[in-house]
């Protein structure tokens, strides 16, 4: 297979750049939330409340992203997303009440959202450059990124740095990376179709296909019929729960893992902290190797051991609590989702029949009803029964993966690199 061109490696370099950033700013937040629940003296069904007003500015906005995609461009768009989103969690910082807390991560989460539809629809397109699966190292970047993140955050808690100041600090370092990572960006607008540029009809058409000997069989988009109205209503639902899977595991890590650690554990604050970071570093390491796998196993199998991994690691984790045990059931969490959001994104944007980033959008959009739902279901069992029990929402997410996970594709022919079918750009 011939290398991708200089540029095309280029914009590959600045969407990793993007999704660095992206995991980054949410990250330096997300270890600070115990100090800033027990300054504003939250309980946890406010505290889980408060919380979910991040994903509830990501549904809200969210659904307009492939539109401002087609009308700005998905790089451009995904900078200023990610500028917006630094200002909000700066502005999370200073909130004297939660009301005022939850107006900052509802813009945050506004802003979050649709950057990530901007940002994966803009690696889709260098991937479809490529001619293989890159899109789980993107995500593989955003989690060094969610990693180094709660890392400045852990060093700041232990250094006696404000919030304020180290919020601050690290939002204005991220939008400054992002300026400059738009530079090298794939230049022009998107494709009209995801399919422009690379025999991509195929791929989608792999979704539905009940066994990997089809999906090998390497035939061209005319040879295999679109799926019908109701069909691609079907295989989307299914990718929205399986997304939705992979960011209830996210949330969890997220929202509860520090608060788990040290306040029903005993953990000290700093860690406390290590159950975030080894959910997201257990992610790093399942994406790095995520596009290899999938390129010889195909997304099915590779989302079916992810989901087994999820169940099993964190339900030994619950069922025997320790802070040993817990910090490895959430890198063992971490692990199993690595691919399940790369891999609904991907087969979603693939579909055929919709225009260019129509499915990516709603898949993007509705998982995260995932993170809008958990926060304060996970706070209202907590008050209840206890965290522990709360966190049961984690092994349950693996065995829907597991349970869904046949509309992924298979194994995939290696494919050709084209160039893109658009009068604009490249």
């Amino acid at each position: 297979m011939p290398l991708p061109l200089p540029e095309v490696r280029r914009a590959r370099g600045a969407v990793a750049a993007m999704f660095l950033t992206n995991g980054a700013l949410l990250a330096n937040l997300l270890p600070r939330y115990p100090e800033i629940k027990g300054e504003l003296g939250l309980a946890n069904s406010t505290y889980g409340l408060v919380l979910a007003a991040f994903p509830a500015g990501a549904i809200l906005a969210g659904l307009g992203a492939g539109a401002l995609i087609r009308r700005v461009g998905s790089a451009p768009l995904a900078v200023a997303g990610t500028i917006l989103t630094a200002i909000g969690l700066c502005a999370a910082s200073w909130a004297p009440v939660a009301g005022l807390l939850a107006l900052a991560l509802l813009v945050a989460g506004a802003s979050d959202a649709i950057t990530d539809v901007a940002q994966n629809a803009h690696g889709l397109r260098v991937q479809r450059r490529y001619g293989r699966s890159i899109i789980n190292s993107f995500h593989a970047v955003w989690s060094i990124g969610a990693v180094l993140g709660g890392s400045m955050a852990a060093l700041a808690i232990a250094l006696d740095v404000p919030l304020r100041v180290h919020l601050s600090v690290s939002g204005a370092l991220f939008a400054v990376i992002s300026l400059v990572a738009l530079r090298f960006a794939l230049p022009g607008r998107d494709p009209e179709n995801s399919t422009d540029g690379a025999d991509d009809g195929a791929q989608a058409a792999n979704a539905a296909e009940p066994d990997d000997a089809a999906s090998t069989s390497g035939a061209p988009p005319s040879a295999v019929p679109h799926p019908t109205r109701g069909r691609t209503v079907l295989l989307l639902g299914a990718l929205i729960v399986i997304a939705i899977g992979g960011t209830l595991v996210e949330d969890a890590g997220n929202s509860w893992a520090t608060l788990y650690l040290a306040r029903d554990l005993g953990a000290p604050a700093a860690i406390a902290a290590t159950g975030y970071i080894a959910l997201v570093g257990a992610q790093f390491v399942g994406r790095l190797a995520g596009d290899s796998l999938v390129d010889r196993f195909g997304q099915r199998t590779v989302a079916r051991a992810g989901g087994l991994t999820i169940a099993v690691g964190m339900a030994i984790a619950l069922a025997f609590p320790s802070v040993p045990g817990t910090i490895i059931g959430f890198a063992l969490a971490g692990l199993g989702s690595a691919t399940l959001v790369p891999a609904a994104m991907q087969e979603a944007d693939d579909l055929p029949g919709l225009r260019h980033g129509t499915g990516l959008t709603v898949v993007s959009w509705l998982m995260r009803l995932g993170f809008l739902a958990s926060p304060p279901l996970v706070g209202l069992v907590a008050d209840a029964a206890g965290l522990r029990y709360g966190l049961l929402v984690v092994p349950i997410a693996g065995v829907l993966v597991i349970a869904l996970s046949g509309v992924l594709g298979g194994r995939r022919a290696p494919q050709v690199i084209e160039p893109e079918n658009t009068s604009v750009g490249l």
